[in-house]
């Protein structure tokens, strides 16, 4: 194990250290069948030692003056770096989604030991759904790190659309315990 900026991981997860710790911030959303929203978001990377890395993530819709007005999505799961720098992500919703992801890491900037940009772009292989999910078929993500923010972006294919944009957002790292940072 190795010692980082963000405590002690596994080799195997330094080219992902940047995203370990809990995030918050706000994003957008829109697509073809839905009205354009903002919401809110929260997000946590972590690591009890294993090589591998949990996420969960929750979000809210927001109103024009940024306050929260219900629960949107939550999702959960699991980032493994594999060689070569490539990546598998492993997510379920509870609106009856369960997804397996493939993907790239790519570390843009490291400065004193520590990765200040960097990137994971990944695809869909597998989505799954229970006979009561929305048609979805199809996904993209992209995360990076950018002058200390978390910036993200989905695009999908659902719904009989072909693939578009569906949410973004930038996310601030917080220390935990600290709300503030939305």
């Amino acid at each position: 194990m190795a010692a980082t900026a963000v405590g002690v991981l596994p080799k195997e997860l330094l080219p992902l250290s940047w995203l370990v710790g809990h995030w918050v911030g706000v994003g957008t959303g829109q697509y073809p069948t839905i009205a354009d929203f903002r919401f809110g978001q929260e997000v946590s990377f972590a690591c009890d030692g294993r090589p591998f890395i949990s996420y969960w993530s929750r979000s809210w819709l927001l109103d024009d003056d940024g306050n929260r007005v219900r629960p949107l999505g939550t999702e959960t799961g699991f980032w493994r770096p594999r060689p070569d720098n490539r990546l598998e992500m492993q997510l379920a919703h509870p609106t009856g989604y369960a997804e397996v992801w493939y993907g790239q890491i790519e570390v843009t900037g490291i400065e004193d030991a520590v990765i200040t940009g960097a990137r994971a772009e990944l695809r869909t292989d597998v989505v799954a759904r229970t006979q009561s999910a929305k048609e979805y078929t199809d996904g993209h993500r992209l995360y990076g790190l950018v002058e200390d923010r978390l910036l993200w972006t989905f695009d999908m294919a659902a719904m009989g659309q072909q693939m578009t944009n569906h949410l973004a957002a930038t996310l601030t790292r917080i220390a935990e315990g600290d709300e503030s940072g939305e």
